[in-house]
């Protein structure tokens, strides 16, 4: 929310600057340019802005609110049959509701893996003493505490399906029944056998002939790549096994198989086309390949070439997929890089650096933003979230201004150009602390050099080395917060003679 002083600032340098929105966003950092219109509005109506906001009545009551988020309890935690049974609010806005009135299930909800609560062992043993018939398949399942499919579910997991439930003979099944039963089992796994050989000579003929991995899944081949594979293994097996094999409708067989044995009109352009791509960096796409043909006076259609480049396995380098940054362009003025990659200080809180770093673990994604001191390389203070947003930098900030305390040290606090530190909130706490700002040029992470080291020495020691398989949320925040705790006690760096940046400030009498 912005002050009186600041709306009227920006109103009245928007009237100087001839109402031009854009300049003046540029030059203040804020605020929209849809507010800032609707303070000029207020201001030309009654040659003044009101003291304050007039907040609109909210659309919902806090009572309908109430109502919404206790129905949601009672029924199942069933966002859905809440919105269908009440008809209100939004799915989005009964999802702010229940992180504003109960921000607990926020971190129980974000990113938790569910552990298989039975143990391999016990399973193994459930299985056992079913098909043992030690008891009834209810009784087991009583025992254990799960349902009765639940417990045949295991059997098909650690058996098979063709395998029966019971093992044990039954008092009145006679010889002639149990060899015929015997027989039944032998027959069966005899198939299962001819269906395990079909499979293997079929994935070794896709290694042979179409070029695929040992472990390519067989029914995302192409038709006319499985019809390959059916004229090769056509004369050992049946024509209905290969097709049920292979997901391959007779029909389709039958169509590829006849323009296989047709004269391929494009085999002269395949190798100019292979040739072409060889010769320029294997790094030609389908647009570039057809205009290159065009100057051999071979002049074919983009689809015709996509087809081609598809079957000779032509496949052009592509960006790979940029990993998350806050950066949103220049949407306010930078300020200079004061720090000019000079991360020496003689004293505490003379240069501080900042950024934010992702940890990726199986329960989810947790972000860390520090702030480091250059003097020593000590941890001031940092914060943890599930989410890259505001909060996660100004709580960071607000606990770093509590460090210096009402002494007369302003340090120069170092960033990037991510917008986390162009928002109003981080722009106003460094503004009331007197706090001087720098950033670095863009996307040139040297010149924060010294806080990505840090982030790379908590990652080579500690993150990368750990098992976080088993670790929820809650578990992996707490285990960051004490290596951080740990780096700044204990851990020793030699520039410091063998000290950690702690021990080093008493050893200077500087430590509070």
């Amino acid at each position: 929310m912005y002050s009186y002083e600041d709306r009227i600032r920006a109103v009245l340098l928007y009237i100087q600057l001839g109402k031009r929105t854009g300049v003046t966003i540029r030059q203040l950092g804020y605020p929209t340019k849809n507010a800032l219109k609707s303070w000029y509005h207020a201001y030309m109506n009654g040659n003044d802005l009101p003291a304050g906001y007039v907040r609109a009545k909210p659309k919902y009551s806090p009572e309908q609110k109430a109502v919404a988020v206790s129905h949601y309890f009672q029924h199942g935690c069933c966002i859905a049959t809440t919105l269908r049974a009440l008809g209100y609010p939004g799915r989005k806005t009964l999802s702010a509701w229940l992180d504003e009135l109960h921000p607990e299930m926020r971190k129980r909800l974000v990113g938790k893996a569910r552990a298989d609560a039975h143990p391999q062992e016990l399973k193994q043993a459930a299985v056992i003493a079913l098909c043992s018939r030690q008891g009834s398949a209810r009784d087991i399942a009583q025992e254990l505490g799960v349902t009765r499919p639940t417990l045949y579910n295991w059997k098909d997991q650690l058996l098979d399906r063709g395998v029966p439930a019971s093992m044990k003979r039954h008092r009145d099944s006679s010889p002639a029944a149990e060899q015929a039963e015997l027989e039944q089992q032998r027959d069966a796994l005899q198939r299962d056998i001819l269906q395990l050989q079909l499979e293997h000579d079929i994935l070794k003929k896709a290694v042979e002939l179409i070029k695929k991995d040992l472990g390519v899944d067989l029914h995302l081949l192409s038709n006319r790549e499985k019809t390959v594979l059916v004229d090769a293994l056509r004369a050992r097996y049946g024509l209905s096994a290969l097709f049920t094999k292979l997901g391959l409708a007779r029909s389709s067989y039958f169509y590829h198989r006849a323009r296989r044995q047709m004269a391929d009109k494009y085999a002269d352009v395949r190798g100019i086309m292979a040739d072409i791509f060889e010769r320029n960096h294997r790094c030609y796409g389908y647009r570039r390949i057809r205009a290159s043909l065009s100057r051999q006076q071979f002049f074919l259609s983009e689809k015709v070439v996509l087809r081609l480049m598809k079957q000779e396995q032509l496949v052009a380098a592509t960006p790979k997929r940029r990993r998350y940054g806050s950066y949103l362009g220049e949407i306010s003025p930078a300020p200079e890089n004061l720090i000019n990659r000079d991360f020496q200080a003689a004293a505490p809180n003379e240069k501080w650096l900042t950024d934010i770093t992702e940890f990726q673990i199986p329960a989810g994604k947790v972000y860390l933003s520090p702030v480091v001191d250059c003097f020593d390389g000590m941890v001031v203070s940092w914060s943890l979230s599930t989410r890259p947003d505001a909060a996660l930098v100004n709580t960071m900030l607000d606990a770093a201004i509590e460090t210096v305390g009402n002494s007369h040290q302003r340090p120069i606090l170092h960033s990037d150009r991510g917008a986390h530190y162009r928002w109003p909130g981080w722009l106003s706490r460094m503004h009331d602390a007197n706090l001087i700002r720098s950033m670095s040029r863009k996307g040139c992470s040297p010149d924060n050099a010294a806080c990505e080291g840090f982030f790379g020495r908590l990652k080579t020691e500690w993150f990368y080395p750990g098992d976080w398989r088993n670790t929820s949320i809650e578990q992996f925040m707490q285990a960051v917060d004490d290596y951080i705790r740990w780096y700044n006690e204990k851990r020793i760096k030699l520039s410091l003679g063998a000290r950690s940046p702690l021990e080093y400030r008493e050893s200077l009498g500087l430590a509070a």
